[in-house]
Order: C-alpha cells, then sequence, then structure tokens
C-alpha cells in the first residue's frame, strides 16, 4: 500500500523582491520564491526514494551514450508570472552540459530553459499540474515529467479511477505542452532520452 506523502513548506521571509532573493544565496536545503515569499520545502523518504531513482536511470542513460547532459537536483530556474519573476527547483533538472559549466561559481537561478525538468507530485499537486506546467511552458522548457506515484490529483488529470501515472509533456511547434499519459507496463517516451528503457510501473512502485 502506497502512503501519502506530505510536502511542507514554511515560508521564511516575506515579500522580498526576486533580486534580494538571489542575493540571499540559500544553499542549505531547498527554497523556492513564489509570490514575493521564500518557501522551504522538505519532502518524505518515499518521495525522495522516487527522485533517486529517476535520477539514477537517466545518469546511467547520459554515461552509456555520452551525452552532453548533467543531471541535477536542487538547481534554482528563474520563471515569470505576471511580469513577476520567481525561482522554481524542480525534483530533477536536466541541463546542456557546457551552459552548466559556462559559469560554476554563480548562485543564481538559471534563466535559459534547462532541458527536462521533473516534478514528483505530493499533496501540493495543483502546484505541479497547473503552476509549474505554465511557467515551464513559458519557459520554453522542452520536455517536463509530472511523477504521480500516489494518483494524489484530482480526476480531471488522472481518470476514473485514479491510478499513478507519469506524465511527459513535450513543447511542440507552438510553444505549447502536449501530454502523453503512462501507466502500468507502458513504456515512457522521452525527448531528451528517446533510448530510455523505463516503464510506468517500475518508476511509480518505488
Amino acid at each position: 500500500m502506497i502512503a501519502i506523502a506530505e510536502t511542507q513548506s514554511s515560508r521564511i521571509k516575506s515579500k522580498l523582491t526576486y533580486e534580494k532573493f538571489v542575493s540571499l544565496r540559500l544553499t542549505e536545503g531547498r527554497y523556492e520564491f513564489i509570490n514575493g515569499d521564500v518557501v522551504k520545502v522538505v519532502n518524505t523518504r518515499q518521495h525522495e526514494d522516487v527522485v533517486a531513482f529517476a535520477y539514477k536511470k537517466f545518469d546511467q542513460e547520459i554515461d552509456r551514450l555520452n551525452l552532453d547532459l548533467v543531471i541535477r537536483q536542487n538547481v534554482s530556474i528563474r520563471t515569470v508570472v505576471n511580469s513577476d519573476k520567481q525561482s522554481r527547483v524542480p525534483d530533477l533538472s536536466v541541463i546542456d552540459r557546457e551552459f552548466w559549466k559556462s559559469n560554476p561559481s554563480d548562485y543564481s537561478p538559471l534563466q535559459k530553459p534547462i532541458q527536462l525538468a521533473v516534478e514528483v507530485t505530493s499533496t501540493n499537486w495543483d502546484d505541479d499540474y497547473i503552476d509549474k506546467f505554465s511557467e515551464y511552458q513559458s519557459l520554453g522548457i522542452p520536455e517536463y515529467w509530472i511523477i504521480d506515484y500516489l494518483a494524489i490529483a484530482s480526476r480531471e488529470f488522472l481518470g476514473n479511477p485514479k491510478i499513478p501515472t507519469v506524465f511527459v509533456n513535450l513543447l511542440d511547434e507552438s510553444g505549447k505542452y502536449k501530454t502523453t499519459k503512462f501507466t502500468g507496463d507502458d513504456k515512457i517516451i522521452s525527448r531528451t532520452f528517446p533510448e530510455l528503457d523505463l516503464t510506468a510501473s517500475q518508476i511509480l512502485n518505488i
């Protein structure tokens, strides 16, 4: 039986500017900057196990094919909502290697779109399905995964009955995400990792 994970967010500052947030250089822990607030995110062990499994699979594929990519956790990326700058930290970020290494001493959030963002859904599921979906699409991130191993989102997204699902969102020529759902023994199709040998059940049943 899968236990429902809880992602806790605690607001540690209030109504800062984006520039002030960047100057804080918060490197201990995971922090996002949303609507003028700095939000610390803490995940359950099961959530982190899912992230670790995906990390391992992606890293193996990068090594196997000698891809010019790196995979990282706790990387901030700048997004924009209604002209307001925000900072998001995907559970996993797959980034062009040359771009990542171009400024190794920089603390500030990345402003160039990363190649692939992964979010593992917790109790604040609407953040991943709605807010980050819109922000990552607007930023131009080519591929965005939502791993809903808890089947916690609404039936609008998961259908009825609700079952654990991996959503792969790919930017089309018009800059809009086209979404494909993967469940059970479906083999996940990735634009970033076209030879990836991974089924939905392998990552959803961690």
